[in-house]
């Protein structure tokens, strides 16, 4: 599809409801509103097309920017451009969908690194929604101890960074860290351990969700909540395999 087919169909796609719930979760009035099943129908019609998310994201279009991370080649990305797609942020929406594309790509770890310290709150939240979606990462693949992408050390750090500077952060900055502090503390039982002991420390954290039911969760119960599903979903994989090996 061309640039201008694509905006024509995210358009038709869009709805005034969509719009509605979309500003009210801090989106800015150039958007169509369409949904994320639609956005998914479409980045599937038309694969990976990294020239095609470059104009998406030139267009300044809400939509069509979050149409780019579906379809931008993570292989063709580069830092001077994520750079500039970075200081576009303006929503926790964007964010996240860019934090999602720059996790599947080579330089996730370098911008995390370089992202965390700028003064930008979207772009320091981005960086550690990278961070977190590296974490989720690893547990898919099933390497729960880290050893495709981050090392425990290094995860170490980011937990105590977040313990120190968490409450002196920007509003979704906070949030953010909060969120990666819950993805390290689920990586394996050592990070659970120490995330745990940090999430004691920082105590509540107060984040502005503004006109919406959104809502930061409480650090300590869902990890220990996430950690007994994970551990209950092993037990029971362990549990079949044996009855399949036992009668054979």
């Amino acid at each position: 599809m061309t640039l201008k087919q694509t905006l024509a169909a995210l358009k038709k796609a869009g709805t005034e409801q969509n719009r509605k719930v979309y500003i009210n979760h801090g989106v800015g009035q150039n958007l169509y509103g369409v949904s994320y099943a639609e956005l998914g129908k479409l980045s599937k019609s038309i694969g990976m097309d990294h020239d095609l998310a470059l104009g998406l994201w030139d267009s300044g279009v809400h939509d069509a920017r979050v149409l780019a991370t579906y379809v931008a080649d993570p292989k063709k990305l580069t830092a001077k451009g994520l750079d500039g797609w970075a200081k576009d942020l303006d929503n926790y929406v964007l964010t996240g969908a860019l934090a999602g594309l720059v996790a599947r790509s080579k330089l996730a770890q370098r911008k995390f690194e370089v992202w965390k310290n700028r003064k930008s709150e979207w772009i320091a939240a981005a960086a550690w929604d990278v961070l977190s979606e590296l974490c989720a990462q690893e547990y898919n693949d099933g390497l729960e101890n880290g050893s495709l992408t981050l090392k425990d050390g290094y995860c170490q750090e980011q937990i105590e960074i977040i313990c120190a500077q968490i409450h002196s952060q920007p509003n979704r900055v906070r949030h953010c860290m909060n969120q990666a502090l819950i993805s390290l503390g689920v990586r394996n039982e050592k990070a659970h351990t120490e995330a745990l002991k940090a999430a004691s420390v920082i105590g509540k954290v107060s984040v502005d969700h503004g006109p919406t039911g959104c809502k930061t969760p409480d650090a300590s119960s869902y990890m220990v909540k996430t950690m007994t599903h994970r551990i209950n979903k092993k037990k029971k994989m362990e549990k079949a395999l044996r009855g399949r090996n036992e009668a054979r």
